[in-house]
């Protein structure tokens, strides 16, 4: 980015246009006026959009221009993909771009991303050192698929309704909304040991729900709602190491068999907030659900990867429509809330249920640890979440070369 004068740059937050509408946004209004008094050599440009959760007035009240057009802007950003028509050739941009596993849907994008000189910096990727992400939505959709798990599995039992957490004004809502039901001895696991996991975790401790370890889980039976984490080492074992080794285990997935299921033989909901990948195991078998067998009757995959981790998540569910089935006796898909139905919630975009929460943690996040990244020279954070720039993959993407160059 050194042809980016930091003295005069001009940051433009752009308008979602990915289908459905994300109503999301990088920098609130707020966040807007502490980044230029923090840094008086920057301007701030906000493209007008109808869906944003924080209404073109709402920035102009504060000072902030709103404009059609990002064509004067040095750095954009943006929250999910750009479609490939809507790109401004040679700026810099900050999106969620899932092109880092060869999406095949985002191929072409990126391949136009290289052909219009932009620089690329994908938020998925800004890490520190110790490989641990610097931002991200994970906690919101941990907060929101938890909530959503509660309110399929009170749809499903006729137990109770839950007001869509969509609906809710804010986290402050969706928190009473929950507070308000009475849980019956209800056995919750949440899988993983991320964002996603953590967000739900706060969730279920809101609600004062009795948090409990792998062990009493597996062999006491309690008269009250309880919930357990399962982090890495207790959803996964190796054959023949007898100790844990956590970096063996990232550099060897495919060596590793999953632990799960006398996990999901004791628990009625499961919150999937596994982080997978194609040599990772599956938490499970489509095989292992059968009727007749002990299993979770819904499923919140908040990590949402189709035939992945949840290997009965076919499809990718929306804010509007949030649940898939899976028929238990003849394996394969059906409507949800069926008999023989396990209920599976699979929205790809949960935080976008509670846009002006997620994005204020978002932007403050961008503020702390980003923007002073940005603007220092020769940044490694930046560096090494920069995919692509001066129309070619960067050295730490190069293993993208193939997705970028063959045809679709």
């Amino acid at each position: 980015m050194g042809y980016i004068d930091f003295r005069t740059m001009r940051i433009g937050i752009s308008r979602e246009r990915k289908n459905p509408p994300d109503n999301r946004v990088a920098f609130t209004p707020i966040q807007c006026v502490a980044l230029q008094s923090r840094y008086p050599q920057l301007s701030i440009a906000v493209e007008s959009s109808p869906n944003r959760c924080f209404t073109d007035e709402q920035y102009r009240e504060v000072g902030v221009a709103v404009v059609e057009s990002l064509q004067d802007c040095d750095v954009i950003f943006n929250i999910k993909e750009i479609p490939v028509q809507h790109l401004i050739p040679g700026k810099t941009y900050f999106f969620f771009s899932h092109t880092i596993k060869k999406q095949p849907y985002n191929q072409t994008m990126l391949q136009e991303i290289i052909n219009q000189h932009i620089t690329l910096i994908d938020y998925e990727v800004l890490r520190w050192e110790s490989g641990q992400r610097v931002l991200g939505f994970g906690r919101y959709a941990g907060v929101v698929g938890a909530y959503n798990g509660l309110l399929v599995y009170g749809k499903k039992f006729n137990l109770w309704h839950l007001k869509p957490a969509f609906q809710c004004a804010n986290y402050a809502e969706m928190l009473t909304q929950a507070m308000l039901i009475k849980l019956p001895p209800l056995r919750i696991v949440i899988t993983g040991g991320g964002r996603v996991a953590q967000g739900a975790l706060d969730m279920l401790r809101a609600l004062k729900i009795r948090e409990i370890t792998p062990k009493q889980f597996l062999h006491i039976q309690y008269t009250e709602p309880v919930f357990v984490q399962l982090n890495s080492p207790d959803l996964y074992v190796h054959p023949t190491l007898k100790e844990w080794d956590t970096q063996h285990f990232y550099t060897h997935h495919h060596e590793y068999h999953s632990q799960f299921l006398p996990y999901a033989a004791s628990a009625d909901l499961l919150i999937n907030g596994v982080y997978w990948t194609q040599d990772l195991p599956r938490l499970f078998e489509k095989s292992d659900t059968a009727a007749g067998k002990n299993f979770p009757t819904v499923i919140a995959d908040v990590s949402c990867d189709i035939n992945g981790s949840v290997p009965i998540t076919y499809d990718a569910t929306t804010i509007a429509n949030p649940v898939i089935g899976w028929n238990r006796k003849s394996q394969e898909p059906c409507q949800p809330y069926a008999e023989n139905s396990i209920d599976i919630m699979a929205v790809g975009n949960l935080p976008n249920e509670l846009p002006k929460d997620a994005s204020e943690e978002f932007g403050e996040m961008l503020l702390q640890h980003v923007i002073p990244a940005l603007l220092s020279p020769n940044s490694k954070l930046i560096e090494h979440a920069t995919i692509a720039k001066d129309g070619k993959l960067t050295a730490d993407f190069q293993y993208l070369t193939d997705y970028v160059k063959n045809s679709l």
